[in-house]
């Protein structure tokens, strides 16, 4: 191989941010990295204990100069505390509560951890205005539904995230909150006038280039008037046109995941990369699926897009360029005072409603109405068993259950009935109703949005499912005994 060849191919590995098994590094991401390889993004299945992460990125920096990037947003997507769900609230408590300070105490808190872990890149916050309320990839991931609220938040949070020395990446541009479809699986389109996304979907991003954030997510997600049907990870006219030369953003724009079906179902992994990079993108995301050959084919075919003239050299020249400035402000960057371990929880707290006036706890039924689980999230614990050690849990599935027989399994007892985004499950709703009707001294808490809710039943609301959020929510019920058991 020429060295020209050598560092053509050294360019186009230096995009990519690939994953991998398990909870030690594979041979092939230490060989890649030592060629020139851009990163990593970590999942839940890559975190064992803290000590054995930090042994993890220490190997992965020994072996090049990776970006070493996770989603820990708080709340349902937590890749720290994957196992056993995040001790901090989500955006959408934190958008409840309304105080910024809070939202930068508890991003703070967040990246302190993963910069005593070793991670340089956080793939948060959302900074998506949730405006449909059927959305079923980011709900309770936002900081809520008006543009202006959000934009504060995302500004606060790249705020305290960046003082840790840990790159903020905001996501999902140019917006994905006013979307139905789920981009994992299809390509959602946002199809409205210029003017309505520079009013709603743009605004917290504009908040965030001007907090400084030093990376920006594409969302995989058509706007007609702006990208035609191409996802917007795919469009000159999303990342060059508007986020670059409108917007003015000169950080990092990192592609979401391609091994996305919106993405991998039209164009191939290859070829998304191809023109995801010809659009603007400096580091492309891979997602968990792809593994070292198909890594090796979306090089080369970078490769050869630059030889045949598809894809301009000077682009790879002017992604390693942003991505070197980015390693070298987060190495420049000094330790800061952590936050109290308590910030997730006071904020926890300070997020939870309760409508309605709940009697003292009698030999309680918990009914947990079980929710699929998203992709983004992946199979995260939740729910409020941790803190009634003694009430008897049920985890239903609305098909596979009469309310007749949880009506009876209950008699003479408290019911609680837990619901997450009931919204948007018609057999949740069914199920919820029929055993609020035949009990309206039962307790509904719903651990998603707020958005439906029953007659009658009192009525708690956390806003996330994150495991502060479950102790908060039970507080309410045990006049604080709850604490013993966090």
């Amino acid at each position: 191989m020429s060295h020209s060849d050598r560092g053509l191919r050294r360019l186009a590995a230096g995009t990519l941010l690939v994953a991998f098994d398990g909870t030690s590094t594979p041979d092939w991401v230490l060989r890649m990295l030592a060629d020139g390889l851009g990163g990593v993004t970590l999942f839940g299945f890559n975190v064992g204990e803290p000590a054995a992460l930090g042994g993890l990125t220490a190997a992965l920096r020994a072996a090049g100069d990776p970006v070493i990037s996770l989603d820990e947003e708080g709340g349902d997507v937590t890749r720290l505390a994957y196992h056993v769900g995040s001790p901090y609230p989500g955006n959408a408590a934190l958008g409840a509560v309304d105080d910024t300070g809070l939202t930068r105490r508890v991003y703070r808190a967040i990246g302190s951890e993963l910069a005593a872990c070793g991670v340089t890149l956080d793939m948060a916050p959302d900074a998506d205005v949730n405006t449909a309320a059927d959305n079923p990839v980011i709900g309770t991931r936002a900081f809520g539904d008006d543009p202006a609220l959000v934009a504060r938040h995302t500004m606060a949070a790249v705020e305290g995230l960046q003082s840790t020395g840990v790159a903020a990446c905001v996501k999902h541009f140019p917006g994905h909150g006013a979307t139905t479809v789920d981009s994992h699986l299809a390509v959602p389109v946002v199809d409205v006038p210029l003017e309505v996304l520079r009013a709603r979907e743009l605004v917290p991003f504009e908040a965030a280039i001007t907090a400084g954030t030093k990376s920006i997510m594409t969302a995989h997600v058509a706007v007609p008037v702006l990208t035609g049907d191409r996802p917007a990870t795919l469009s000159p006219a999303a990342i060059t046109g508007l986020l670059r030369d409108d917007l003015g953003y000169n950080g990092v724009v990192i592609s979401d995941a391609l091994d996305m079906q919106a993405i991998t179902d039209g164009v191939g992994l290859a070829g998304g990369a191809v023109l995801s990079l010809a659009a603007g993108s400096d580091l492309l995301c891979l997602g968990p699926k792809p593994g070292p050959d198909d890594v090796e084919r979306i090089i080369a075919g970078i490769v050869a897009a630059v030889r045949d003239g598809r894809l301009a050299a000077s682009r790879l020249e002017e992604a390693a360029a942003r991505k070197h400035a980015l390693r070298v402000w987060s190495d420049s960057r000094a330790s800061v005072p952590a936050e109290p371990a308590t910030v997730g929880l006071d904020a926890a707290r300070r997020a939870v409603r309760l409508d309605g006036a709940p009697g003292p706890l009698k030999d309680p039924l918990v009914v947990e109405v079980d929710t699929p689980p998203t992709i983004a999230v992946g199979d995260v614990p939740w729910g409020v068993a941790p803190w009634l050690p003694q009430a008897e849990v049920v985890r239903v599935r609305p098909a596979e259950v009469s309310s007749a027989e949880l009506l009876g399994r209950s008699a003479e007892r408290s019911l609680l009935v837990v619901v997450k985004d009931a919204h948007r499950y018609a057999d949740s709703r069914a199920l919820v109703s029929e055993l609020v009707a035949a009990r309206p001294d039962a307790i509904v808490i719903e651990m998603g949005l707020p958005v439906w809710r029953p007659g009658g039943a009192a009525y708690i609301a956390t806003y996330g499912a994150a495991r502060a959020n479950a102790q908060a929510a039970m507080e309410l019920l045990t006049d604080g005994a709850a604490q013993v058991r966090s």
